[in-house]
C-alpha cells in the first residue's frame, strides 16, 4: 500500500509563491526601480540643500521659531522636531517620502492583484500548481522588497548624519509604504476593477494626508488627535534624529498585519474574479453613442478625482505665499532656490511661479495615467469589441486623448483658480501661470502616446520619463545642477511667470512637439497589431 504524504493546507495555499514573486520583480523591473531613484535621490539629496539654505545653529533656531508660528507650513510639511540637519531632512521630505513609497507599493500590489484578475491571466495561472493566496503573498512581498531596498538606501546614505535617525527614517518611509500595500490587498478583494482599487487606496492615502495637515496646522509639536489618526503622522512622530521614538514603528507594523490578515481572510472567501463590492450592471439599452463617450464613461471618475485634488492643491499653495514669503526672510540661499525655480522677478511671484511648476509636473503624471488608459484596454481585450464595429483605431483613441490632453487643461485651469483663490489676489497672471505648464505636460503625454503606438511592450516606460521629469524638475533647482541638465525636461523651457516675461516662442515649439510625438503614436497604431 502506497502512502501519500499531503502537505499542510497552509502550505498547499501558497504553493508558487516563489515562482510568482520572481515574476512579478521581473515584470517590474523597471517601474520599482524608478520609483525607488527617485524617492531615494529625494530624501539623500536634502540634507546638502538645508547644508546650503541653514548652514548655522542661529538659521535653524530661526527656522525652527518661524515654523512654530507658521500653520499653513506645518500643514505642508509638518512640525520640526530638532535643529540638526538629519532632523530637519526628515521634516521637509520625511512625509512625501512616505506618500511616494506609499503610491509605489499600492501600484505593486493592484497590478499583480486584481489587474491580474481582471486580465483573466490569474484564472490561467490559478490552474495550475498554484496555491489560493500566492499571488496576494507575491504581490505583498514584491512590495516589500522594493521598500526593503529604498530603506536600506536611505539608512546607508544618511548614516554618516547618525545611524538611529537614519535607520528610524528608513524603517518609517517603508513602513508608511507597507500600510498602504495591505490597504490596497483589501481593496483590490473588495473591488472588481482595478481602476478603482488603485482610486480608493489613493483616495484613503489623500484623507491620511488632510487629515495629518490638519493636526499639524493646529499644533506644532504633532500632538493633535487627527495627527494619530493617520499612518503619515505617525511616520512624523517617529521623530528620526530627534529622540527616536522608535515604538511609533510597532503602531505601522501593526496596522500592517492586521490589514494583510483581514486581505488574507478576504481572498479566502471569493472566487478568483469577483469581489464583495461588483459592479452594477449597465442599463438594459446602451446610452454610449459614440467611442469618445465610452472614453469619458471609463475615465470620467479619474477627472473628477484629480480636478478635485488640484483645486484643492491651488487653494493650499494659494494661502501660504505670504508665509513662505515670511519664512524666506533674509537667507539668500533660499531666496536663490525659488528664484532658479519660478524666476527673478520678486519672492512673492517667485514662489507662485515655483508652485504652478510644481502642479504641472504632477499634471504629467495624470496625462500618462489617462492615455495609458488605452493600453489598459488594448491588453486586456476589451479594445477588441470596439473596434471590431464600425469604429477606427484612430477614433478610437482619440476619444481617451481628448481626456488626457483636454483633461489636463481642465485641471490646471482649476489649479489656477485654486491658487489665486487662495492668494486672494493676481487672478489672470496666476491662471497664466498655470496654463502655460500645459505644452511640457502635452509633450510628457505625447511620450505615452508615442511609445503606446510604436513600442505598445514598452509603453509603462511613460512612466519612468514623467517620473525623471518630476525628478529633475524637483530636485534640480535645489541642487543648483547646470542649466543644461534642468534643459532636458520640457519645463526648463517654458517662461517663469507670473513676474516673467511670456516666451511665445518655446511654448509654440514645445506644442508643435506635442502634437508630433502624438501624430507618430497614431500611425503607428494604425499599422500595427493589436496586442493581448
Amino acid at each position: 500500500m502506497t502512502t501519500i504524504a499531503l502537505r499542510p493546507r497552509s502550505a498547499r495555499q501558497l504553493a508558487g509563491t516563489a515562482t510568482l514573486l520572481r515574476f512579478a520583480l521581473r515584470r517590474d523591473r523597471l517601474m520599482i526601480p524608478v520609483w525607488i531613484a527617485v524617492n531615494a535621490a529625494m530624501v539623500l539629496s536634502m540634507p546638502g540643500t538645508l547644508e546650503g539654505l541653514y548652514g548655522t545653529p542661529a538659521a535653524r533656531a530661526e527656522l525652527i521659531g518661524q515654523m512654530r508660528a507658521n500653520s499653513s507650513l506645518r500643514a505642508m510639511v509638518g512640525p520640526v522636531f530638532g535643529d540638526s540637519l538629519g532632523a530637519l531632512t526628515a521634516w521637509r521630505v520625511g512625509i512625501y517620502a512616505g506618500a511616494l513609497a506609499a503610491v509605489m507599493s499600492l501600484l505593486v500590489v493592484v497590478r499583480h492583484t486584481r489587474d491580474e484578475e481582471e486580465s483573466g491571466r490569474q484564472e490561467l495561472v490559478a490552474s495550475g500548481m498554484v496555491g489560493r493566496r500566492a499571488s496576494l503573498t507575491a504581490a505583498l512581498l514584491a512590495a516589500a522588497v522594493a521598500n526593503a531596498v529604498l530603506a536600506l538606501l536611505v539608512t546607508a546614505g544618511l548614516a554618516g548624519r547618525g545611524t538611529a535617525g537614519a535607520l528610524a527614517l528608513g524603517l518609517g518611509i517603508a513602513a508608511v509604504g507597507m500600510v498602504f500595500a495591505t490597504t490596497a490587498a483589501i481593496l483590490a478583494q473588495l473591488t472588481e476593477s482595478a481602476r478603482l482599487a488603485r482610486g480608493l487606496t489613493a483616495a484613503v492615502l489623500g484623507a491620511a494626508f488632510v487629515l495629518r495637515a490638519a493636526g499639524d496646522s493646529a499644533t506644532d509639536d504633532g500632538s493633535s488627535v487627527l495627527t494619530w489618526l493617520s499612518p503619515l503622522g505617525w511616520q512624523e512622530n517617529l521623530r528620526p534624529y530627534a529622540a527616536e521614538r522608535w515604538w511609533v514603528l510597532a503602531l505601522l507594523a501593526g496596522a500592517a498585519l492586521l490589514q494583510g490578515a483581514l486581505a488574507y481572510a478576504l481572498a479566502g472567501r471569493r472566487d478568483i474574479g469577483m469581489s464583495f463590492l461588483p459592479t452594477r450592471p449597465g442599463p438594459a439599452s446602451g446610452r454610449l453613442g459614440s467611442a469618445g463617450a465610452l472614453a469619458w464613461r471609463l475615465q470620467r471618475g479619474g477627472v473628477l478625482g484629480w480636478s478635485i485634488g488640484f483645486f484643492v492643491a491651488g487653494v493650499v499653495y494659494g494661502g501660504m505665499t505670504e508665509g513662505a514669503a515670511d519664512l524666506v526672510g533674509d537667507n539668500d540661499n533660499a531666496r536663490r532656490v525659488f528664484e532658479r525655480m519660478g524666476g527673478q522677478s520678486g519672492l512673492t511671484d517667485a514662489f507662485l511661479a515655483s508652485m504652478a511648476g510644481m502642479l504641472g509636473l504632477v499634471a504629467a503624471l495624470y496625462a500618462v495615467a489617462s492615455v495609458l488608459r488605452l493600453h489598459g484596454e488594448e491588453t486586456s481585450g476589451r479594445a477588441e469589441p470596439v473596434l471590431a464595429a464600425a469604429v477606427g483605431r484612430v477614433r478610437w483613441a482619440a476619444g481617451h486623448l481628448l481626456i488626457a490632453f483636454g483633461g489636463s487643461a481642465l485641471i490646471m485651469l482649476l489649479a489656477g483658480l485654486g491658487l489665486a483663490f487662495g492668494y486672494g489676489r493676481q487672478t489672470g497672471p496666476v491662471l497664466a501661470a498655470c496654463l502655460v505648464q500645459l505644452p511640457a505636460v502635452w509633450v510628457i503625454g505625447g511620450v505615452a502616446v508615442l511609445l503606446h503606438g510604436l513600442l505598445p511592450r514598452a509603453a509603462p516606460a511613460a512612466w519612468a520619463v514623467a517620473g525623471a521629469v518630476l525628478l529633475i524638475g524637483w530636485i534640480g533647482p535645489a541642487l543648483d545642477v547646470p542649466q543644461a541638465v534642468l534643459d532636458v525636461s520640457p519645463y526648463g523651457h517654458l517662461p517663469k511667470l507670473p513676474g516673467g516675461r511670456m516666451a511665445w516662442g518655446p511654448v509654440g515649439v514645445l506644442t508643435a512637439l506635442a502634437v508630433a510625438l502624438v501624430a507618430a503614436g497614431l500611425a503607428g497604431l494604425r499599422r500595427r497589431d493589436l496586442t493581448t
